[in-house]
């Protein structure tokens, strides 16, 4: 994936909201907002201001307009340009068509879960279980309701993240059934480290695939 000028997906949220028609700031985040891209997108209004003058400076946007109303500030009116449109073209299809790797901090916590007793684990994840079920019944609620009203197309990123919501507590269902009836391979080696605190021979030198110098 190619290394961009900005990295800040912000700054793409803006390119595509500017790519409907120029608008100032203060717009943008409404904009923004009133389309629900503070759901998929982590959105820091404080910085939008920021992220447009970087933008301007590599030449994605352009001023096109200062708006003068009565006693209120004056309004500077951003347009897309040539460059920033193609640039925001080129960061979409990156972004769309190759899988890079993210590091939720989910993942950060499976993979250190060992400092844990393993029904301490079992208590925690019926515990996030219950969340992702609630989490998912009200998205699909949302998603029924939405549907009246938007087309598909503006609801494809809900789908999307609902369905990771689901496919999430799909897997922590079948984790957990592995730690009750204890078929999951070296817990009982795990249960001895916590009650005796002995490390199990097996899980001495243990190296991860791909780590061998």
């Amino acid at each position: 994936m190619k290394r961009r000028k900005l990295g800040n997906p912000l700054a793409l949220a803006v390119l595509a909201t500017l790519s409907q028609k120029p608008m100032h700031p203060y717009e943008i985040a409404q904009t923004l907002r009133r389309q629900g891209k503070d759901t998929s997108t982590k959105i820091n209004y404080g910085s939008l201001y920021t992220v447009v003058q970087s933008l301007e400076k590599h030449g994605f946007v352009e001023v096109t307009d200062v708006e003068r109303q009565g006693n209120r500030p004056e309004r500077t009116i951003y347009g897309l340009t040539d460059a920033g449109r193609q640039e925001m073209t080129e960061w979409m299809s990156d972004l769309m068509a190759v899988p890079v790797k993210e590091f939720p901090i989910f993942e950060t916590a499976l993979s250190l879960m060992g400092v844990l007793h393993p029904d301490d684990v079992v208590r925690l994840l019926e515990e996030r279980l219950g969340a992702l079920e609630v989490q998912a019944a009200s998205g699909r609620g949302a998603l029924e309701k939405l549907y009246e009203t938007l087309p598909r197309l503006f609801l494809v990123e809900t789908e999307y993240q609902v369905h990771m919501v689901e496919a999430q507590a799909q897997w922590v269902r079948g984790f957990l059934d592995e730690l009750r009836n204890g078929s999951l391979p070296g817990i009982e080696a795990w249960r001895r480290f916590h009650e005796t605190g002995e490390i199990p021979l097996d899980f001495q030198d243990l190296e991860a695939p791909g780590t061998e110098t």
